[in-house]
């Protein structure tokens, strides 16, 4: 009996370690814009990028005014949203980490201001091949609260 006990104990601290050990790593090596764009999605479909033009796409955020009072609205909003942490924020791109609420699992969220008036985005999972429609319900998510603020007179709505 204490054979199985310790048997299926090592099995569930196993399963923390491996969980554990995949749940953050490091953040890919083409993040960024490269030549005027952000990397293009994987082939897996844990992923969304207003810049494809294939099942993976999902709309770019629209604003009008500046550029400066959109960055100020989308960072309000990212900065209102659970387990989410600023990574880079320059000019024209944002790169936001978003942590699963359970495993701790990390997305990358990118936003590029390009053209003026357009802001894309791309919302990819580190780890993983599906991603239950989390990446793309995370900009939906983002769209609604960043239209919410420019109705709003620029106040993040949370």
């Amino acid at each position: 009996m204490s054979r199985k006990r310790w048997g299926g104990g090592f099995v569930w601290i196993a399963v923390l370690a491996l969980t554990a050990g995949c749940s953050g790593g490091r953040p890919p090596s083409n993040l960024g814009v490269t030549e005027g764009r952000l990397a293009p999605c994987p082939g897996s479909p844990n992923c969304v990028s207003s810049e494809t033009t294939n099942e993976q796409r999902v709309e770019p955020l629209p604003y009008d005014g500046d550029a400066a009072r959109a960055r100020i609205r989308l960072l309000e909003v990212l900065n209102g949203m659970e387990r989410t942490r600023v990574v880079q924020s320059t000019g024209d791109y944002v790169h936001v980490e978003v942590h699963s609420a359970i495993f701790g699992f990390v997305d990358d969220v990118e936003f590029y201001f390009s053209p003026p008036g357009i802001i894309q985005v791309r919302s990819a999972s580190r780890t993983g091949y599906y991603d239950f429609g989390v990446n793309r319900e995370r900009v939906e998510t983002l769209r609604a609260r960043f239209t919410a603020t420019a109705e709003a007179g620029g106040t993040a709505a949370r």
